[in-house]
């Protein structure tokens, strides 16, 4: 099973087209917004020694700061750019980065199998999945927990496309048209079709709750833009 070519194409050309300065992108929060509170969510249920796999890892701001807590870190992305990104900016090279296709059940079988029992950290990844892909894609945060890895999945709700509403009317901020203009379609999954997805992939809701994705870019008048969200603590069956 694959993505779609156009999916593909459509965050390669993102990613080859974005630069290095950090916030670029406008999902490119600060550890300390994103990472840093979601991790406190995690570790009373995470055992640190394991390592921690962040899926749809961009590049790679969260997941420098998740290798300061758990024994290995490893960033995955569908675009080979965006890694390429993550590599970069990793100057102490305090993880390890590589392209992965989370549709690809083989691949991240492969994965699993060179990891061990992982922890995942996903950050607005199904939302903006393919709906066909979609349970895929929760397969493969299931796949690499093995049976003693948690999870910690933050998903944007319906409630954002309001708030993308909200800030084209204002006059779309340059980075929101980026994505845009790239084909990519955020807040794309119902808000109960997550839950359910990752039921159905096999794995236990330990807790939940809402939040907000800050983003790097503002509104005309400064206002930040804060994406509602929901997160999961998951673990397997």
């Amino acid at each position: 099973m694959d993505v779609s070519q156009r999916y593909r194409d459509a965050w390669e050309g993102y990613w080859r087209e974005t630069s290095d300065a950090p916030g670029e992108a406008i999902w490119d929060s600060d550890a300390s917004l994103s990472s840093v509170p979601h991790s406190e969510l995690l570790l009373p249920y995470a055992d640190v020694s394991l390592p921690v796999v962040d899926l749809g890892c961009g590049s790679g701001t969260q997941t420098r700061y998740l290798a300061t807590l758990f024994a290995r870190a490893v960033g995955v992305d569908l675009s080979l750019a965006a890694v390429e990104h993550a590599r970069r900016a990793d100057t102490a090279k305090a993880a390890t980065y590589e392209q992965l296709n989370l549709v690809d059940a083989d691949a991240v079988a492969a994965l699993g199998e060179r990891l061990g029992d992982t922890n995942v950290y996903m950050r607005a990844v199904i939302h903006q999945s393919e709906p066909q892909d979609r349970a895929a894609v929760a397969g493969a945060v299931a796949r690499l927990l093995g049976a003693r890895g948690r999870a910690f999945v933050v998903e944007l709700t319906s409630a954002s496309k309001a708030v993308f509403q909200q800030a084209v009317a204002a006059g779309t901020p340059a980075k929101l048209q980026r994505v845009f203009d790239h084909g990519l379609r955020p807040a794309g999954a119902a808000d109960e079709e997550v839950p359910e997805l990752l039921r159905a992939a096999g794995l236990t809701i330990l807790d939940s709750g809402d939040t907000a994705l800050p983003q790097t870019e503002h509104l005309p008048d400064g206002t930040r833009i804060d994406l509602p969200a929901r997160w999961f603590v998951l673990a397997p069956e």
